[in-house]
């Protein structure tokens, strides 16, 4: 038994390690031939997903390496930190070496099947890869009550919580994104950051002449003309970092260009994920509607990275301008500045 379950903890280990781009394919298709998909047309959704979600990995590391100046500039600036942040991927490849990991996944997968078989949650939750925001709780868990059991518990009762944050989330996920029968189930996201923006937007609502702003892309754009478009405006936002930052001209201008690229190249990634995630959706709500007589909607649900397009309507061409990225690139260097301005601060965020 011992070494069964050591074998099982390494398979699903070895499946975690090849990364979201070779997993979601192989579920994606898997999934479609379940749901009765042709054989043919389910890989292609898979290919097309892990295609999608490769290059999306790629115009996130394009990201990484434009903002490294502008990171390496603040890190030069002082000592005293004893903690750095090592990133999330490091922390979720070491949460699938727990002993109840393997175990966990098919409880999860059938659980969710069950659940949506008796008409008590909506959404399916294919990205395994982000099972570790439910391992890492229950990681916490077990270490602070030293009871294995206890993990196994709370990393299964995280991912109901996510389906069902996920199903909260999915009418203005597709409303905004315009990405049709998919959701997020990044629990992080959905049961963490969602909840505080809501409540954030609901305060800035109270606020007389605030809340009447309205800072929208798609109006940016018309008023602006070419200098709103978004390859435009990732130069712009290069250009504020490297002049932020001190940052000589040479390394100006490839930020500069670097973030056009990423703000040009995301969208259509993004676009290239949704025409594989779309028959699945479909054939999933096919499915459900004969075999459980429902004609409730079944949403998808994926990383939050499908919507870092924001907003983006999806298109044969994936067009759109993302203003995540955006936000994020100009918060990243006052994030970091915040480190060395808060007295005593010990903790230095460097993961991205």
């Amino acid at each position: 038994m011992e070494l069964l379950t050591r074998l099982t903890t390494e398979f699903f280990k070895a499946l975690a390690d090849m990364g979201a781009a070779v997993v979601l394919p192989i579920i994606i298709a898997l999934l479609g031939i379940f749901f009765r998909m042709k054989i043919g047309a389910a890989i292609k959704a898979g290919l097309l997903v892990g295609i999608g979600f490769t290059g999306l990995s790629l115009v996130i590391t394009l990201l990484v390496s434009t903002i490294e100046p502008v990171m390496d500039y603040y890190k030069k600036m002082g000592t005293g930190f004893t903690t750095v942040d090592i990133g999330f991927p490091a922390v979720g490849a070491a949460a699938w070496s727990v002993p109840w990991a393997a175990l966990s996944i098919p409880v999860i997968v059938v659980l969710n099947l069950v659940l949506i078989r008796l008409k008590l949650v909506k959404v399916l939750n294919v990205d395994i890869w982000n099972y570790i925001h439910f391992m890492i709780p229950g990681v916490m868990a077990a270490a602070l009550f030293n009871a294995a059991w206890l993990g196994f518990v709370v990393t299964v009762v995280f991912s109901v919580v996510a389906l069902y944050a996920g199903q909260w989330l999915a009418p203005k996920w597709e409303e905004y994104f315009e990405l049709d029968g998919t959701t997020c189930t990044t629990l992080s996201f959905v049961a963490l950051y969602y909840p505080i923006a809501v409540g954030l937007n609901k305060l800035v609502d109270l606020i007389p002449g605030v809340r009447n702003i309205d800072v929208n892309m798609d109006k940016i754009e018309k008023r602006l003309g070419f200098f709103g478009d978004p390859a435009f405006i990732g130069l712009i936002v290069g250009l504020f970092l490297g002049l932020l930052t001190r940052q000589p001209i040479t390394s100006i201008l490839t930020i500069c260009v670097g973030f056009a690229a990423v703000m040009i190249l995301l969208p259509r990634m993004v676009g290239v994920m949704m025409e594989g995630i779309r028959p699945l959706s479909s054939a999933a709500g096919d499915y459900m509607r004969k075999r459980v007589n429902t004609d409730s909607k079944i949403w998808i649900g994926m990383d939050v990275a499908l919507g870092l397009g924001d907003p983006v309507a999806i298109t044969a061409t994936g067009l759109g301008d993302p203003v995540a990225i955006t936000a994020t690139a100009i918060t990243i260097p006052f994030v970091i500045l915040y480190a060395f301005i808060i007295p005593g601060m010990s903790f230095f965020p460097l993961g991205l």
